[in-house]
């Protein structure tokens, strides 16, 4: 019996990305512009069809007994895989009948052609031994699953084939179908798993086969001999070259700038600037690679909804999520919704009069009118923030009260509410230690001022009651979010916006010996004008009515500052665009045999797709963001200079809270670090999630590289790494900050970040969104109107209603109920939301290593502790930032979660 395997082709490495293709290969054999059988150089081996109980089989044809070997000889060795489809759940009657038609190609083995590729070298070829088998006949159905289609292919194996490692697939139906396993039965005993989960191209599409690996990991000198050149082909099938415009079927990982966000050939207005280069450095995002924009020729062109967005085939949501949740319901709302409550409310696009019309968004909802626009999926809000009644003609969309109010109405009104979310809310990750006194800006005085700050020693002193400035500094009492020196560069373009009117802020909190934050001081910058030298103002809460009022309003410009400041840079930027390079140079650089790539790889899952769906809805030129937050059009030219002050090492969430003076290294304490506000949940409770995580990715590490030098000399490994840096990260690439990667810590570390920033960071910045911004005073998106002054003509206004000018300053109806309905679907979770410490049942052979699983076991378990000690604090009274009269529980770090908007839940991956 003759097994062989031909050496990969040397045009592969050319054929991504462009249009020159390599000599078509029939069955992972090279062959000349045809797929005739008669054209294969040396007789390949066939396997028998055997008969099962359990398989529905057809008779052979003529041409299957011409290039089957007839009978098995008492050497051989019978074996039998199962392949696992996955079909999808709602089919039309077009597609019923083709899956019917490729059912039964598939039952008389003519659809999809199986090859097993050994771990040993045949010395004839030179490559791994092989064999190959059509899959035949089908097994019933899985009862719990109907979607699920299961064939089965029988082969012959010589008996010194070996161990298979591999199996190329060949789909020659017309279209791809999802392959979720292979299972290789019948051998010594023992199933050989090939985890897939992936899409089958037609080869119609490409020739070419595809490559799955069993579920064995392997560095790269540790690859078995018959698998090297299969390892090297499958990562540079997948690269790409910089060149050619996508195809959806397509698995091509490359890099770009981000040029695509603006439409320069559909209006003046709506250009924007390529985000990545010197100017405006940026992460790179994944390579779509269409035309030019006929105005600009530096843009992409843009593809416009419903026509998606490439992500290679693979990263593209899943039909459950898609239909049911993040892009079903984001599709809809973007495409139906937003569109519809225009049409609705653009006649009376009005500020909120008085509080009531705000409670009567959850109260009595409020009715879509535009009959022609009215058609809206039945599924666009499933979910427990907002439902949909239908009424007849007529469709009623009411709000879910948010959790900050749901307790207490009145909770946003209070300074210490206000200075709680500080450490417990959606965006607790900008407050920092205050060191010194004077507050000095960073910036060029000559274009922005003078450097100090407003916010004196004797005005602090003032509100802290006897106790000095210095005592407070050297006691570490008083504490700071400052975004003076971030935004004043745009303030001035910002202001000239149409609808927008926004501050430089500084706040100043002080750090009561019960661990309570109270705001002290705020101060609100413009930059200086040749008329006008005071461009600075510094409010505190007073006891007079006026000044209340004022404070309140100085209250709100913070919050909406801190709205712009989260979406943009700390949740965009820190987590959604700074994953997408990590992500690419995994897949072009890491095997999937790869164990990094493996441990990895649940961390990755949607996040291309997501932030794909950003760029053509939300962050993109006249989209979402722009129209909902303060910076307007000019938001991602922020989130752009922020990045220039990312760094990779810091964040680590020790190394972060380190830097903004939140907590000291102190080998005494709980995970090494000693927070200087005890009562801080979103840093006591990350710290137990980060701890986890490093534990878990130190044994794993450890697990594999067992040698002293073994990470340096993984070859995969180091490219990876490089091109992160290098690539990936381009515009940061000579920063000397980048961690070295040559000993297990290294890359533990760098692993330990990395994960850290797709689970646990994302999720508590993220899933509490609606939360904490569905109640829109508690949390403005933008300001309107600057504080009055009393030289101003409108302070009249103010002093006669002020809660009219309060009102007046926030969002509109309009943009309230938009950014509402935007923030509710962000902050939900799929019904096949994967969790941290979980395994998806489809996914539960992903390695073949007891070890492993016993270690992940133990993280799982951890990860189930964790829960408890958190349930516990939220418990404790003297917990007063998470627990008290009305406060809801701080629960966005709880590992688990259901379906839905629940404010707690940390997925594996950035999934939306």
């Amino acid at each position: 019996m003759l097994a062989f395997k031909p050496k990969p082709s040397s045009l592969r490495s050319t054929f991504s990305g462009t249009a020159l293709r390599p000599p078509p290969r029939l069955y992972g054999v090279p062959v000349l512009l045809s797929f005739s059988r008669t054209t294969r150089s040396r007789p390949l081996v066939r396997a028998v069809i055997s008969d099962d109980k359990a398989v529905e089989s057809a008779k052979t044809s003529p041409l299957d007994q011409k290039h089957s070997n007839g009978s098995s000889d008492s050497s051989s060795k019978q074996v039998k895989a199962v392949v696992t489809i996955k079909k999808k759940m709602k089919e039309n009657i077009t597609e019923k009948i083709e899956n019917q038609w490729e059912m039964l190609m598939n039952g008389i083995g003519r659809g999809i052609l199986i090859q097993l590729i050994s771990e040993e070298i045949d010395p004839v070829t030179n490559s791994g031994k092989s064999v190959e088998a059509f899959v035949r006949g089908w097994l019933p159905k899985p009862p719990e699953h109907d979607n699920i289609l299961q064939y089965v292919a029988d082969f012959t194996l010589p008996s010194d084939f070996g161990r298979p490692g591999a199996v190329l697939i060949t789909n020659q139906h017309a279209k791809e179908f999802h392959l979720l396993e292979i299972v290789i039965q019948d051998f010594d005993g023992v199933p050989i798993y090939f985890p897939a989960n992936t899409w089958i191209h037609s080869r119609n599409d490409n020739p070419e086969s595809r490559i799955i690996f069993r579920n064995q990991a392997y560095l790269p000198s540790q690859t078995p001999p018959g698998l090297k050149d299969l390892r090297r082909e499958d990562l540079l099938s997948i690269r790409g070259n910089g060149k050619g415009e996508r195809m959806p079927h397509e698995r091509i990982y490359d890099y770009d700038v981000y040029n695509d966000l603006g439409k320069p050939d559909k209006e003046k207005d709506l250009a924007r600037p390529v985000l990545g280069g010197e100017e405006r450095p940026y992460p790179r995002r994944c390579r779509t690679g269409r035309p030019a924009s006929k105005i600009d020729p530096l843009c992409e062109s843009r593809i416009e909804k419903p026509h998606p967005v490439y992500v290679p085939r693979d990263e593209a949501f899943e039909e459950i999520k898609q239909d049911t949740f993040s892009a079903g319901r984001l599709k809809a709302l973007l495409h139906n919704l937003v569109p519809l409550m225009a049409a609705t409310l653009s006649s009376s696009d009005i500020p909120f009069t008085c509080f009531s019309e705000i409670d009567k968004l959850y109260n009595d909802g409020f009715i879509l009118k535009d009959d022609e626009q009215r058609k809206l999926g039945d599924n666009l809000f499933i979910g427990n923030m907002m439902k949909q009644v239908l009424n007849v003609g007529q469709k009623l969309l009411k709000y879910e009260i948010p959790a900050v109010i749901r307790k207490d109405r009145f909770s946003w009104l209070r300074d210490n509410e206000f200075a709680r979310q500080a450490l417990a809310g959606v965006n607790p990750v900008n407050i920092e230690i205050l060191k010194e006194f004077p507050i000095l800006s960073k910036l060029d005085p000559a274009i922005y001022g003078p450097p100090e700050s407003v916010i004196t020693k004797e005005l602090i002193e003032q509100e802290l009651h006897g106790m000095s400035v210095d005592k407070a500094l050297e006691e570490k009492r008083l504490f700071m979010v400052d975004f003076h020196d971030m935004l004043l560069p745009f303030i001035k373009r910002i202001n000239n916006l149409p609808g927008r009117k926004s501050y430089a802020s500084r706040t100043v909190f002080f750090c009561t010996k019960t661990g309570i934050l109270r705001p002290i001081a705020i101060e609100l910058s413009l930059p200086p004008t040749p008329s006008s030298n005071r461009n600075k103002y510094v409010y505190t809460h007073g006891h007079d009515a006026t000044t209340y009022w004022i404070w309140k309003l100085a209250k709100a410009h913070v919050c909406a500052n801190d709205a712009g400041v989260h979406q943009l840079v700390n949740h965009w930027l820190r987590t959604h665009a700074c994953m997408e390079p990590y992500i690419i140079a995994t897949h072009r650089q890491l095997s999937s045999m790869h164990p990094i790539y493996k441990l990895l790889h649940p961390h990755m899952r949607y996040t291309l797709e997501i932030n794909a769906l950003a760029r053509q809805s939300l962050i993109n030129g006249g989209g979402i963001i722009e129209a909902s937050f303060s910076p307007g059009k000019y938001a991602m030219e922020l989130s752009a200079a922020a990045y220039k002050s990312w760094r990779f090492d810091r964040e680590a969430l020790p190394a972060d809270l380190i830097h903004r003076g939140m907590a000291v290294e102190d080998p005494s304490a709980p995970g090494g670090l000693k927070l200087l506000i005890e009562d801080y949940p979103y840093a006591a409770d990350g710290l137990l999630i980060w701890s986890a995580i490093k534990e878990w990715v130190e044994s794993y590490v450890e697990h594999f590289y067992t040698e002293p030098d073994s990470v340096t000399y993984d070859v995969e490994l180091q490219a990876w790494w490089n091109e992160i840096k290098n690539r990936g990260h381009h515009d940061k690439r000579n920063e000397p900050w980048w961690p070295k990667l040559a000993t297990k810590e290294d890359l533990s570390g760098i692993l330990t970040t990395m994960i850290w920033t797709a689970s646990g960071q994302h999720a508590a910045i993220n899933f509490g969104q609606y939360p904490f911004g569905g109640y829109m005073p508690n949390r403005p998106t933008l300001m309107r109107k600057l504080i009055p002054q009393e030289t101003d003509p409108d302070f009249e206004k103010f002093m006669q209603n002020p809660q009219r000018t309060f009102l007046s300053s926030l969002p509109t109806q309009l943009q309230a109920t938009k950014i509402m309905a935007v923030q509710d679907t962000l902050s939900t979770h799929s019904p096949d939301e994967e969790y941290l410490g979980k395994m998806n049942e489809f996914h539960s052979s992903w390695i073949n290593d007891h070890k492993v699983l016993q270690m992940f076991d133990r993280f799982a378990a951890k990860l189930g502790e964790i829960e408890e000690i958190i349930n516990e604090r939220n418990k404790d009274i003297r917990l007063k930032n998470r627990t008290g009269a009305g406060i809801p529980p701080y629960e966005l770090l709880l590992p688990s979660s259901g379906p839905g908007v629940t404010g707690r839940g940390i997925p594996n991956s950035i999934s939306i």
